[in-house]
């Protein structure tokens, strides 16, 4: 049986990303006083996609410019995942936050 290596991150980006305003339409019933995020799934380890982000390495703009750090309170327990179940769980998380007021932006 193969091993599953496949995870689900979440990345807190800093405030400064509500500047931009493709971000912004992306999120139109987001609450300023709730974290921003960027959530996304990998066959790396999250810490070497965050990484791979911030050195502009198949990375995401948002992370890159905005990537503060991964919340692993927010996914660690998920992990580790095959990989259609990662790809699910990416937009169930996203969908999730986005209902309780998050900002986010989704990988």
């Amino acid at each position: 049986m193969p091993r599953h290596h496949h995870s689900v991150y979440v990345v807190e980006l800093h405030p400064d990303v509500l500047y931009d305003r493709r971000f912004v339409a992306a999120n139109p019933r987001f609450d300023r006083f709730l974290p921003c995020v960027y959530v996304g799934s990998t066959g790396l380890t999250p810490e070497a996609r965050f990484a791979n982000h911030k050195a502009g390495h198949k990375g995401n703009r948002y992370v890159r410019q905005h990537g503060l750090r991964l919340r692993p309170d927010l996914y660690a327990c998920f992990n580790p995942m095959p990989y259609r179940a990662a790809l699910a769980l990416e937009i169930e998380l996203a969908q999730g936050f986005r209902e309780q007021g998050w900002a986010v932006w989704q990988g």
